[in-house]
Formats: C-alpha cells, structure tokens, sequence
C-alpha cells in the first residue's frame, strides 16, 4: 500500500512523456497539412507541381515508414530512432529556407517525408505498448496531441497572416525540435524477449483480418487527400483570409479531440466496424459539400465531421491492431498501417488532385467521396 502513491505518480510522468511526445508530433502535423502546399504556392510553384511535389513524398513515405517501423522492432527501443528523424526533420525546414526551384523543393520535400513518415506510427506504437501495461490511456494521450495540432494550425494562420507564409519553415523546425527533446526524455518501453522474432513484413500483412483493415483505411482515409493538398488553397481563392483557413482547420480537429477523450464508450457500443461506418458516412456527406460551396458556414458545419471522416477509423483501426498484432511486431504493423493502409492511396489520389482541382476546382472533391461510398460495404463485412 505504501508503494502505490509512487506507482501512480510514475505512471502519470510516463503517460504526460508520451503527451508530449504526440504534442509535439500533431504541432509539426498542424503546419504542414494546412501550409506547406499554401508555402509552395507562395513560392511559384503551380497545382500540377505542388501535387507532384506532395505525391512524390508520400511516395517516399511507403518505403521510409515501414522500414523504420521494422527497424524499430529489431531495435526493441524506438527512442533514439525517433531522436534521429526528428534531427533530419530539422535539417529538413531549414533546407526548405535555402531551395529554389521545382528541384529542389522536390528534394526537400522528400527529405521532409523521409523524416516525418515513421513519427507518428512509432509515436502511436509506443502509446499503445504503455497502454498494454496499464501506463496510459491511448484516447487521452491522443487527445493531447490534436489539441497541440489545433493550437498549431491557429497559430500558423496567425503567424502567416502577420508575416507571410515564409514562416511555414520556421514553425515547421521548432516543432521537429520539440520532438527530440521529447523523444529523449520518453520512459524505456517494455521488454520483450520475443521481439526479435517478430517477423518481417509478410508475417504481419498474413496476420487475420489485417490486410482487409488496410484497404480500409486506405478507403476511408486517402479520400482526405484533395482536403489536405488544396484545402487552404481553394478556401484562399474563395477570399477567406489565412486566419480564417487556420481557425477552419483547427476546428476540424476539436471533435476529434471530442471523440478521442470519450469515444472510449462509443467503441464499447459499436465496434470498430460501426466506427468505420460512422467514418465512411461523415466523409461521404463532408466531401459533398465541399464540392458544392465555399459558402463559410458551410464550411463550418462539415469542418466538424472530420472527427468522424478521420477520427473514428482512427480509432477503428487502433483497436483492431492492438487485438490482432502481437507487441513484437507492433512497430511494423503500425508503418504498414500508415504507408500501405493510407500512404499508398494517399499518394496516388494526391497527384491526381493536381490536374483534378486544375480543371474541377472544387469539384476535385466529388471522387473523395466516392471513396467513402466504397468503403461502405467493405466495413459493413469487418470482422471485429
């Protein structure tokens, strides 16, 4: 009994390390999704090239996040490898200071992704393996961290609007500065004997039910892609001031925020595949509108349906890979999530918006919701 006052105390520093690492990893998400098309933009890059641009460096996230998750699985400690690539995260805003050129901003946007692809599925590997242990409670660190992402995407809209969007680099390097100082004070994660025999890609892809929950997500989470690419710049050319982008973007994650603090008895009522349902449904109805306004409570009405749109096959999918992965091949499962599970599609539909919004404008956001309207049926037949 006189031991548990210490327990809980160690396990509140453990849980408020990883807060802080998700912190800091949603703040370098919170610049780069709704300014870094808007920076390249600003810096004479046109649709076809800013898409080709982003597709090429989702293109390097296949390789960089998955490799980087078997790596960190050999390791048995992700800690230093999470350190490193938040150095060349660093290296990498500042190169964005220095590029000129459709090259070399395509060589920097590469490095960017090598770097911050594996972030945050370790990031999210790590929480769930203290989660096993009783460290944490993934929901709640999660929710710290789309709260940073809010915070963040307000603050880069206020930043640009007062100087520019040439501060997009600078935000981008302090925020990667924020994740190697957390990545160096995170708790060892546990030990496991069998770690090393985990097995490689294929050994996880053959898990039951995993690679059914890839295309999934792939569905669901790539039909965000024209959002993510040209977004802020639809809404720019529409006269919504960089401010207002900034405060739309970060209201799309308050429900998220919402969803993640107590979506923990949603789950419990619906399942995974009732989550994957809600996410199918809200983006079918969010990229409808999009394509049909830019009319602001419009745009403000559906910005709140991005915690389900994104949030719930978040959460759908965090759930089934903590029941169907073992803890030794949780880092690889977590990168193929992200590079197969929505890299791939991402990548694809992302260099396609290019011409697409080039010549629909607004309608680019019509196949988005095909996608969802596809994933219909694949979610219906999830196996929970």
């Amino acid at each position: 009994m006189r031991f548990r006052p210490l327990r809980t105390r160690g396990v509140r520093i453990s849980a408020f390390r990883h807060v802080l690492l998700l912190c800091a990893v949603f703040a370098t998400i919170g610049v780069v999704q709704p300014f870094l098309p808007a920076f390249l933009a600003a810096r004479g890059l046109n649709p076809d090239e800013i898409a080709l641009a982003l597709a090429l460096g989702s293109g390097v996230r296949l390789l960089a996040a998955p490799m980087a998750g078997r790596w960190a699985d050999a390791l048995g400690d992700a800690r230093v490898l999470l350190a490193g690539l938040a150095l060349l995260g660093l290296l990498a805003a500042g190169g964005f200071l220095a590029a000129a050129g459709l090259l070399g901003f395509l060589l920097v946007q590469l490095l960017l992704n090598a770097a911050s692809a594996p972030l945050t599925p370790l990031a999210d590997a790590l929480c769930l393996a203290a989660m096993r242990e009783g460290r944490l409670d993934y929901g709640r660190v999660r929710a710290a961290g789309s709260v940073a992402y809010i915070a963040m995407a307000a603050f880069a809209g206020w930043c640009a609007g007062r100087a520019g969007f040439g501060v997009v680099p600078w935000l981008i390097g302090a925020a990667m500065l924020g994740t190697l100082a957390a990545s160096c004070i995170l708790p060892r994660p546990p030990s496991l004997p069998e770690r090393r025999q985990g097995g490689g890609f294929r050994a996880a892809l053959r898990l039951p039910g995993f690679a059914r929950l890839l295309l999934l997500s792939g569905l669901i989470q790539s039909s965000h892609a024209a959002y993510y690419a040209f977004g802020s710049i639809h809404w720019a050319a529409a006269g919504h001031s960089p401010g207002v982008i900034g405060l739309l973007w970060a209201e799309g994650a308050v429900g998220e925020v919402a969803l993640f603090l107590f979506g923990r008895g949603l789950m419990a009522r619906i399942g995974p595949r009732g989550m994957a349902l809600l996410a199918a449904g809200a983006g079918l109805l969010r990229w409808s509108v999009l394509a049909a306004t830019t009319w602001l409570p419009a745009l403000a009405a559906v910005q709140a349906l991005h915690a389900l749109s994104f949030g719930a096959q978040h959460l759908a999918a965090m759930h089934l890979i903590l029941r169907l992965v073992p803890p030794a091949q949780a880092g690889t499962a977590q990168t193929l999530h992200a590079a197969l599970g929505v890299g791939l599609l991402m990548g694809l539909l992302t260099w396609l918006c290019g011409p697409l919004y080039a010549a629909l404008g607004g309608g680019v956001f019509l196949p988005m919701a095909a996608l969802c309207l596809l994933a219909i049926p694949l979610a219906l037949t999830l196996r929970t």
